[in-house]
């Protein structure tokens, strides 16, 4: 929700590190790289207890994850193997940072695997239909809005990253609860695109 209808808010910071890695001559999908092992970086650190390095590379990997997009559309180089390459490292952060609390918190695993469950049926949905139905954005494919979209996954991993005992059950819970709202939301949009 927040990546949909905040987007325009946080633009010109994205474009400007658009702007600053394209004068270095980076690529986009260099920059996709970089955000992937941001991110891998993030969730080694997490499990080693450096939690705000940790939640500070997290969040520099999801923002390069907005940078390449926008350096591809700035050049004009947007291709089905950068949307491939975004889309896969986007879900390896994402394991990597779910991995690294099932090791450290072995009382969360049954919890973070219904987690890990909602979101591959929601990513399942997103891309089916990003597939079957016929783009109308600025994206490479079109893109299904929903409650739980990007930024509101970090900010839950964020939480539960910090949070300790109970609360981080409670959060990944909510986390889990949220992505089902989202399946709900994106299955009802697709029986109205897909017919």
């Amino acid at each position: 929700m927040l990546d949909t209808y905040g987007r325009k808010y946080v633009n010109p910071l994205i474009n400007l590190g658009a702007k600053a890695f394209l004068k270095l001559k980076f690529t986009p999908n260099l920059v996709t790289v970089i955000a992937l092992i941001t991110g891998i970086l993030a969730a080694f650190l997490n499990f080693y207890g450096n939690i705000i390095i940790a939640l500070l590379l997290l969040w520099i990997s999801g923002y390069l994850d907005s940078v390449d997009g926008a350096m591809a559309r700035k050049l004009g180089l947007t291709t089905p193997f950068g949307t491939l390459l975004d889309i896969t490292f986007d879900r390896l952060v994402e394991l990597s940072i779910i991995i690294s609390i099932a090791l450290k918190y072995e009382n969360t695993r049954i919890y973070l695997l219904f987690l890990l469950s909602s979101i591959l049926i929601s990513m399942t949905i997103f891309l089916i239909v990003g597939a079957l139905s016929k783009n109308n954005g600025i994206k490479s494919f079109r893109y299904q809005a929903g409650v739980a979209e990007r930024t509101e996954g970090f900010i839950m991993f964020s939480l539960i990253m910090c949070l300790e005992g109970n609360y981080k059950i409670i959060t990944i819970n909510i986390f889990t609860i949220i992505i089902l709202i989202t399946i709900f939301q994106r299955i009802i949009e697709a029986k109205k695109l897909l017919k």
